[in-house]
């Protein structure tokens, strides 16, 4: 006869909290690229403000490309940081500020580590209610 005690069977809500974890730490590795690339972009947009009504009679110093850029680009931010968001369930204040982050210079770089004390404070949150969901 063995002595061997048999292990147990993982909890039903194991992969159900496994993948949400998966889900939420990637939106929030994808908000956080996108704040950091949409906050340089907003930068280099002040600069060609700065440069082109201050310095060149409202001409163009470095392109016009930049404005169509950072707006595309701020596009791709507005949706990860929806995605962050609505994964995490945070309130509507959230997203507002987060939001704001890509229009307001300097603002994204903030929110980004605002954002990274929030999810870390409130993932174990999020992954109890999904464990105690699935039993």
């Amino acid at each position: 006869m063995s002595t061997e005690q048999p292990t147990p069977a993982p909890a039903p809500a194991a992969p159900a909290v496994a993948e949400r974890e998966r889900k939420a730490r990637s939106a929030f590795r994808s908000y956080k690229v996108m704040a950091f690339v949409t906050g340089g972009m907003l930068l280099l947009l002040c600069l060609e403000m700065i440069l082109k009504y201050g310095f060149n009679g409202g001409q163009p110093v470095l392109g016009t490309w930049i404005a169509i850029v950072h707006g595309w680009i701020y596009v791709i931010y507005a949706v990860t940081v929806f995605n962050l968001w609505s994964t995490m369930r945070w309130g509507f204040g959230r997203v507002v500020v987060l939001i704001a982050g890509g229009v307001v210079p300097v603002l994204s770089f903030v929110m980004e580590r605002r954002a990274q004390r929030w999810f870390d404070a409130d993932l174990p949150a999020v992954l109890r209610r999904v464990a105690a969901r699935t039993r």
